[in-house]
């Protein structure tokens, strides 16, 4: 494995460097050990909720099969060598353990949708499903809110658990080319061109959610102006920035927990 530096927009970061493979079967090591990682985050951070909650990485060989968690396996628990490949039926090519019809449903619609799209990460997290019951999008009130400036979507219409593929087009197409979107009543979905990226969206974006929750439950809080969101949003919200913020977390589970990665 070797480095490259291909986003310019943080000339301080530059010197850091995300991974390129000399082999897809590299690369399929390494977005299956960051996924049964991020897994284990979401449940660090108790975005676990029973059966609920999925998490996908795209194969880099078979690009319309995907990487995705068991159905009911604790997001606790979950080791590289757990994870289901799945196609683009929805059927299970590798593993021996059932899927998640809705992450099938809407994971794949994503993906195909996007092909810019190596991961997805969707939780009923407590801040993220509080906040979609709004139905609002998350206003710029702090740094990194900025992140998700004009750069997140609204799905506002509920209609129960997703179980059509119609249903995960919708939901594709309302998130158009943007890292993020809120399904009213339901949670939060991110994505990004890594594992890495995908799941610290989604982190930082429950985070912001809370945020919100809190500020709007104290007072009135101080909007940033359209301008200066939109500078910080360059600045905190490049798919290098969402790779590289996940870097000191992966550190840590590994550290913790090296088991996650067999």
């Amino acid at each position: 494995m070797s480095y490259s530096t291909k986003d310019k927009s943080t000339p301080n970061l530059e010197p850091l460097k995300t991974p390129t493979f000399e082999s897809t079967e590299d690369e399929r090591i390494h977005r299956k050990q960051r996924l049964a990682v991020a897994f284990r985050l979401f449940a660090h951070y108790g975005f676990d909720e029973g059966i609920a909650g999925h998490i996908t990485a795209r194969d880099p060989e078979y690009t319309d099969c995907f990487w995705v968690n068991p159905l009911g396996m604790y997001f606790g628990q979950i080791r590289a060598s757990d994870l289901l490949l799945v196609n683009h039926k929805g059927e299970v090519v590798k593993g021996n353990k059932p899927v998640n019809t809705a992450a099938f449903v809407i994971h794949s619609q994503i993906h195909q949708a996007r092909p810019d799209v190596n991961a997805a990460a969707h939780a009923h997290s407590l801040y993220g499903k509080t906040w979609s019951t709004l139905g609002r999008l998350l206003d710029p009130l702090t740094q990194d809110a900025c992140a998700f400036y004009e750069d997140h979507a609204l799905f506002d219409d509920y209609t129960g658990v997703v179980l059509k593929t119609e249903e995960g087009e919708r939901i594709g197409n309302t998130l158009g080319e943007k890292k993020a979107i809120i399904l009213r009543n339901h949670g939060l979905l991110t994505v990004g061109h890594s594992v890495d990226e995908a799941a610290w969206w989604f982190i930082t974006m429950d985070r912001s959610c809370h945020t919100q929750l809190m500020a709007e439950a104290s007072g009135k809080p101080i909007v940033i102006d359209a301008e200066t969101a939109r500078l910080t949003h360059s600045q905190v919200g490049s798919h290098f920035i969402g790779w590289f913020s996940f870097q000191s977390l992966y550190d840590m589970i590994v550290s913790q927990e090296p088991e996650v990665l067999d």
